[in-house]
């Protein structure tokens, strides 16, 4: 059990996910991006991986890129996992309903664990992190894509301010997301050896801002936030933030843009074989002799 705060409600994001199933794949392009790019990255990458598993794996995205990638030939048994039922199903191979935050794997037990657009619905992402490195074998690879902290920013804004005006307050309506800058962070805390993370900034293009809360609901992304507020977003509130939507961030098209902020990570469970940092003082060459530079006390500047 997690002892973390809880920001989120994880029966309600199970329920959402359920009824977003099946019209899921209308809306997956960002999983199906995230999927692709995890992919991309497996190719490069010179080793065999006997057991893998996809958590939050929703419409098989990660499966599909994989299936056409040289990449296949890389991966042995893939295991599904989902925290919803109705996502897994219809489709073959190895599926596993399970929890994010409570895995049901062995400590060392696979070999690659990859995760596109799930995990920032933990209430514990570094504990969600440390259970996956557990189930890593030694030099076992995790890639992670998360939404960054600049997703949904257009949304996010205009619906503050549409409640600001209209109502007694404003409520956090849009879930806080994790800035590019910690995701290596929270691998290193995690126990992740080798820890990269890199941003993939997407903007969708919409003729009107209900298109977007459309495309929320059929990912299955709207708020789930336990300190949400229990009123329902009212007709004039939503009509308002709909039109500083449009006032604010309309284009000459008079289209909308939205961003998304794609964080993709990646880590490997500690191995003996992987590179080490240099201790401090093990230098054969000093910098300033290497860039053919002169050497100044601190507090010296140049020319000064």
């Amino acid at each position: 059990m997690t002892t973390s705060p809880l920001l989120f409600d994880r029966a309600l994001l199970r329920a959402r996910l359920d009824r977003a199933a099946p019209g899921f794949p209308a809306a997956g392009f960002l999983k199906a991006r995230a999927a692709e790019d995890a992919v991309m990255r497996l190719e490069a990458i010179l080793r065999e991986f006997t057991v893998a598993v996809d958590l939050g794996a929703r419409d098989g995205a990660f499966a599909r890129a994989l299936s056409a990638s040289d990449a296949r030939q890389k991966v042995g048994l893939l295991i599904e996992t989902d925290l919803s039922e109705r996502m897994l199903a219809g489709r073959g191979g190895p599926r596993v309903v399970a929890d994010e935050e409570r895995l049901p794997f062995g400590d060392a037990t696979i070999d690659l664990a990859v995760s596109t657009l799930a995990l920032h619905w933990t209430n514990d992402l570094v504990g969600a992190l440390i259970q996956i490195r557990r189930a890593l074998r030694p030099d076992g690879l995790f890639v992670g894509a998360l939404f960054g902290g600049a997703t949904l920013t257009e949304l996010r804004q205009a619906l503050l301010t549409a409640e600001a005006e209209l109502s007694d307050g404003a409520a956090m309506r849009v879930s806080p997301f994790a800035d590019a800058i910690d995701a290596a962070g929270l691998l290193q805390r995690a126990g992740f050896a080798l820890p990269v993370a890199d941003v993939d900034r997407v903007k969708v293009r919409y003729a009107h801002p209900i298109a977007l809360l459309k495309d929320l609901r059929a990912m299955g992304e709207t708020s789930v936030l336990v300190d949400r507020s229990r009123k329902p977003l009212g007709r004039r509130v939503l009509l308002r933030a709909m039109e500083l939507y449009q006032e604010r961030f309309a284009e000459p098209d008079g289209r909308v843009p939205a961003t998304f902020e794609i964080v993709t990570v990646t880590g490997w469970a500690p191995h003996d074989s992987q590179q080490k940092p240099l201790r401090p003082g093990s230098a054969k060459m000093r910098l300033a002799d290497a860039l053919g530079t002169v050497e100044r006390p601190a507090g010296d500047k140049a020319g000064g």
